[in-house]
């Protein structure tokens, strides 16, 4: 059965298997484990991230595909939920409809982009991908009839999501029976079916062609897979996970504009956490998230308590300053990229495969 559900891809790792385990554990009890407002945004957008992330992996880690596109399906999947609730109002409908287009839009955009541009190579497709992406962030800007411009659009869900909808008067251990709940649960359940997909995908024989056509190009083509057309797929498939993901930070924000899902910093944020997790392994998409949002969103608050307990020494406090938290994260990525040049997935797996 957990071979089925894996599709036959195990950690390889004991400390991987636990590390996994308790960040499935740690996300399904989050609202529990971790009370408050920020904790829980912080958990949501974990499951955001892991599933772009992932899907991101299979354009660059198991096709070596580089593309700075990926943030643009990513923001059509959030527009596409908003857009709808905006024009229909809160229902079910309009979740589907949003949906629905959002992927559409994504299959054509991605289909063209892979057409017309796969056959360019290495860094001249990147270069097209990130003029690509540039492009409609700028069209999302100006579309204000549309996409409400820089200001974005604000939109109500279903009843059933909303927080004011209480499923019972008295809390569960602490914790309000609400419509945010329902939503986070919702976020959960998509989250693990999609990377439990993208698992399948990357294991099938069709993901075993794309990792051939990653370590050697030429020789796929040589024994008859048409690389082209198994590149312009990887792409596609890619740009629908990643629309996906998008229309969960829709639903979970009630909010999108073009700064929350169309920003290159959202782009470098992925590029870091593939890095980080290990690349060519979905689930270096969850750890790397967990490590890379949990540090963005409490390192600030760690060096504010490092400040204060090092007030005596004026030079070491200022160095610690919530100022600086930018300066200490990417001290944390270059430590993690030394000390895990193949990721901590690739690093984990090769530690157990000497022993």
């Amino acid at each position: 059965m957990l071979n089925r559900i894996l599709s036959g891809d195990y950690p390889r790792s004991r400390v991987l298997t636990v590390v996994l385990l308790a960040i499935f554990l740690g996300l399904a009890f989050a609202p529990f484990l971790f009370p408050g407002v920020k904790a829980l945004s912080v958990a949501a957008k974990v499951l955001i991230f892991i599933v772009l992330v992932a899907s991101f992996d299979l354009l660059l880690g198991y096709t070596g595909i580089v593309s700075f596109a990926h943030t643009m399906f990513f923001g059509i999947g959030a527009y596409g939920v908003a857009v709808a609730s905006t024009r229909m109002g809160a229902g079910w409908d309009a979740l589907a409809v949003g949906i629905a287009g959002g992927l559409a839009v994504s299959f054509v955009l991605a289909l063209a982009v892979g057409l017309f541009s796969l056959r360019v190579r290495a860094i001249f497709f990147a270069m097209i991908t990130l003029a690509v992406a540039a492009a409609f962030q700028t069209l999302a800007s100006q579309l204000f009839e549309i996409t409400g411009g820089e200001d974005g659009l604000t939109f109500r869900l279903p009843e059933l999501l909303s927080p004011s909808h209480e499923f019972a008067e008295d809390p569960f251990l602490g914790v309000s029976l609400d419509g945010r709940l329902l939503t986070y649960y919702l976020l959960f359940v998509t989250a693990v079916v999609l990377v439990l997909a993208l698992l399948r995908i990357v294991n099938s024989p069709f993901g075993r062609v794309l990792q051939a056509i990653r370590e050697n190009e030429f020789r796929a083509e040589a024994i008859g897979y048409r690389v082209v057309v198994y590149r312009t797929l990887s792409s596609v498939l890619s740009a629908l996970f990643a629309c996906l993901a998008g229309a969960m930070l829709a639903v979970w924000l009630r909010y999108n504009g073009p700064d929350t899902s169309l920003s290159f910093e959202i782009m470098i944020d992925v590029l870091l956490i593939v890095v980080i997790g290990g690349m060519g392994t979905i689930y270096g998409a969850a750890i790397g998230a967990v490590l890379f949002l949990v540090a963005q969103s409490y390192l600030q608050d760690l060096l504010r308590l490092g400040s204060e307990a090092t007030s005596a020494l004026p030079w070491l406090s200022a160095l610690l300053s919530p100022d600086r938290w930018l300066l200490w994260l990417g001290v944390l990525f270059v430590l993690s990229v030394y000390y895990f040049p193949s990721g901590v997935v690739g690093k984990l797996r090769a530690l157990r495969a000497q022993h």
